[in-house]
Parts: structure tokens; sequence; C-alpha cells
């Protein structure tokens, strides 16, 4: 069988780098171009890519994600920020190849997530927080965002925030959706980590994933790439190519 044939978008970010060498080190993938965020796409349809690894900036994914599904190559993003909006036009622009979205390409957090999904209908209240490395810029993370999303479609029924004196603003964080309240905190030493808080009468369940090294980013993002084009146009979530159920 012939290898996948990569390319890397964002090479010279971290994460763009250690997917490079991911894909270099796997017997059945192929990295065939290598592209800074401002690289010219036209580069992968030249080095005939089958699959094209997004890691860049939201700014950069917008630009040149539709000119990768224009040449009919799969994509594999793992770009933060990208908006709902964002997923819906990339969806009209896949139309003859498939792109997978993750907020977060560690296998533990796409488990982190549906584990929170399945709790939050048995509690009563319930908050996020999510730590990461002070060069992350936006907040909360698109890991943080999808954990609220599919906790607020598991459950409606959210007791209220029992707060009247918030002394200090913005001391009970922000408000995502189904008015759970997250929580970003920036520190030079941190990776990427989140902790799920759920409370019922009597008892509280916490659901925490830690990546302590980029290098837990790649068997996901792998994965990603060897599945990508079993799927059909746009999915969201490495549970896509994860069978969960």
């Amino acid at each position: 069988m012939k290898p996948i044939r990569v390319g890397v978008c964002g090479a010279t970010g971290r994460m763009g780098a250690a997917m490079c060498r991911a894909v270099e080190a796997d017997p059945e993938t192929e990295l065939v171009a290598a592209i800074g965020s401002q690289g010219s796409v036209s580069a992968f349809a030249e080095a005939g890519a089958d699959v094209v690894a997004d890691f860049t900036v939201a700014a950069a994914a917008r630009a040149n994600l539709p000119a990768v599904a224009e040449a009919g190559i799969h994509a594999v993003v793992g770009t933060s920020g990208l908006t709902g909006d964002d997923v819906e036009a990339l969806r009209a622009a896949f139309t003859a190849s498939n792109c997978l979205i993750a907020p977060n390409f560690a296998v533990g957090a796409a488990l982190m997530m549906r584990f929170a999904e399945m709790a939050a209908p048995f509690f009563d209240t319930a908050e996020v927080i999510e730590l990461h490395h002070d060069a992350k810029i936006d907040a909360p993370s698109g890991t943080a965002l999808s954990t609220l999303e599919r906790m607020a479609a598991a459950s409606g029924d959210w007791a209220p925030d029992p707060t009247a004196d918030e002394t200090v603003a913005g001391a009970r964080g922000g408000r995502g959706p189904g008015g759970i309240a997250v929580h970003s905190v920036r520190l030079k030493g941190l990776v990427a980590h989140q902790e799920v808080l759920l409370g019922g009468p009597g008892e509280t369940l916490t659901i925490r994933h830690d990546a302590i090294d980029r290098s837990s980013f790649m068997p996901g993002a792998m994965l990603g790439i060897k599945r990508v084009a079993g799927l059909d146009g746009v999915a969201v979530g490495l549970e896509a190519v994860l069978d969960l159920r």
C-alpha cells in the first residue's frame, strides 16, 4: 500500500513542527510539502498531497482551507479559534474532499469531552476550568467551548448561580452555552489542561485531562490523517474517527 502523502501548513510553529516529525516517523505516511502560515497552498497540489494538516491560526486557516478544498485535498485541522460560521463555510467548500476539525487532537481530551457530555444530565451544577501556556491568545480554548456546547446539548437543566455579590468583576468566570461558567488560566509552564467539575446533592465529579507535552496530540492527529478519507464532508471532533458511541 502506498503511503498517504501529507502536507503540513503551519510547519514553522510548535504544533506544525511536531506534526512534520510524526508524519516522517510513520511508515504509513510521507511528508511531501511543509509551509509556514503565510506560505503558498499551491505547494500541496504541486506535491500531490492526499491530506493537508493545518496547524496555523484562524485567520490563516480561513484563507488557506478553501484553496485546499478547491484542489480536492482532504484536510485535518487543529487550528484554534474557528467559529461556527467558519465551520459552515468549510462545509460548503469541501464538496470534493473531506475535512476533520478537532479542537483538541489528544485522545484523552476527546474522551474527557465525551465523559462530560454523558455525566451532564445527572448533575445540577457544572463549571469548566481550562489551563494553558502563556502564549495562547484566545480564551476560552476551543476544547472548553466544545465541552460546554456538548454539555449544554445534553442537559438544559442547570441550577442558577447563587452569587449575589461579585466583589471582583469576572471572579465567577465567563458564561458559555447553557450558562455554564468557564474559567481560563494562562501560566508559564503549562501546556494544555482542563477540568470539568460537576456537582449534585452530597457529591462532586471531577473529569480532568492533562497534556504535558505536545506529543500527546500526535496519535490523534495521525489517526485523523489516516481516516479522513473515509468521512463524509466536514466532521467536527476527534470522536468522528474514534468510533465513540
